[in-house]
């Protein structure tokens, strides 16, 4: 299973609290450049996954407002 096939089976709610972990990793420092730029490419991984939630809950609730309209 490649890691963007796991991504694909994340919540929301574990993506977003992956990314919190990358994000006080990388505020905390102490990590070499390599680690840094790794954690930062994680991190573009986890937000693309979180919005592809967030515009998929958007494309719903549109959905179903454009029908209550009807």
């Amino acid at each position: 299973m490649t890691d963007t096939t796991k991504d694909e089976q994340l919540s929301y709610e574990q993506a977003r609290a992956e990314l919190a972990s990358v994000v006080e990793r990388l505020e905390a420092g102490g990590t070499s450049l390599e680690e840094s730029l790794a954690l930062w490419e994680r991190g573009e991984q986890l937000a693309g996954v979180c919005q592809r939630w967030l515009d998929g809950a958007r494309a719903r609730i549109d959905a179903a407002r454009q029908r209550a309209g009807e």
